[in-house]
């Protein structure tokens, strides 16, 4: 089973309670702290932060996490986005539409924020999902 990121806080990174599975805000960060879709493009240190790649990162990890609580991505009933920069929208939507469709997909909010916890991040996700059955 894939490794889970440490909280960075007093929480924890899901919350089950009865069939709800209730997952922290999740980003593109990994299990050794290094954050996905962060790429140096010079010997200056200059930085490319690429939202599609972040957003995907983060959809894998909030899959492992369903996993670990018996779930996967199709019982998300709700998602929550917090974007840093709404010009990143169209990107993400589209790393997005790779794991969620608009027939059978979940309700989404998505809302532009004015940082996140590490200045690398664009992009976290919380998640409710439902599953029939315990």
């Amino acid at each position: 089973m894939k490794k889970t990121v440490t909280p960075r806080g007093a929480y924890p990174l899901t919350k089950r309670i009865g069939n709800f599975i209730f997952v922290s805000g999740t980003s593109s960060r990994r299990p050794d702290n290094s954050i996905a879709g962060v790429d140096i493009i010079d010997d200056l240190g200059t930085k490319h932060l690429n939202i599609e790649v972040q957003t995907r990162e983060v959809l894998k990890n909030i899959e492992t996490l369903l996993i670990k609580e018996g779930a996967t991505l199709n019982d998300v009933a709700d998602v929550t986005t917090f974007l840093v920069n709404m010009n990143d929208f169209a990107g993400y939507n589209s790393a997005y539409a790779e794991f969620f469709n608009t027939e059978t997909g979940p309700t989404r909010t998505t809302v532009a924020v004015h940082q996140l916890p590490h200045p690398d991040l664009l992009v976290e996700i919380k998640v409710t999902a439902y599953i029939k059955s315990i």
